[in-house]
C-alpha cells in the first residue's frame, strides 16, 4: 500500500515586510527597509506604507524576464507573490528620483547585469549602486 504525502508549495512560502519610510534607521530619507531582500521562489512580499505618500511598483524592465510587474496604490499595502528567480527592482513612484528604491533577489540574480544597464534617475542612481554591491556581496 502506498502512503502518498502532498505538501502546498504555499505552505513552505515565506512572507518578507517591507517598509515604506520617510527616513530609515540610518538616518537615510524616503527608503524602503529593508533595501535588498533575499527570498525564494514562490515566497510573498508585502510593502508597508508606514509614513504616508508611498506606493511600491516593479522597475520597468527590472524584473527576471518571465516575471509579473506589480503596481501598488499609494498609502496601500500591497503583498506580491514571486515566482521567477532573478532580480526584482522595486520602486516609489512619486519618489524614484530621490533614491526610493530597492530589490528583492529571489534565488540566484542571474538578471544582475540587465537591472544595472537601466537608467536610474537621479538619487536612484547612487543607492542602485549600493543595492548591487550589497547583491554582489551576497548579503
Amino acid at each position: 500500500m502506498a502512503v502518498g504525502l502532498t505538501v502546498s508549495f504555499s505552505a513552505l512560502a515565506a512572507d518578507h515586510e517591507v517598509k515604506m519610510l520617510n527616513k530609515g534607521s540610518d538616518g537615510e530619507t524616503m527608503v524602503f527597509e529593508p533595501m535588498v531582500v533575499k527570498a525564494q521562489p514562490g515566497d510573498t512580499i508585502t510593502f508597508v506604507p508606514t509614513d504616508k505618500s508611498h506606493n511600491s511598483a516593479s522597475v520597468k524592465g527590472g524584473l527576471p524576464e518571465a516575471a509579473e510587474a506589480w503596481n501598488g496604490k499609494v498609502n496601500q499595502k500591497i503583498t506580491v507573490t514571486l515566482t521567477q528567480a532573478g532580480v526584482y527592482m522595486f520602486q516609489c513612484t512619486p519618489h524614484f528620483g530621490m533614491g526610493m528604491i530597492g530589490a528583492v533577489v529571489v534565488g540566484e540574480p542571474s538578471n544582475l547585469d540587465a537591472v544595472k544597464a537601466l537608467k536610474y534617475p537621479g538619487k536612484a542612481k547612487a543607492r542602485a549602486e549600493k543595492i548591487f554591491a550589497q547583491i554582489q556581496a551576497g548579503s
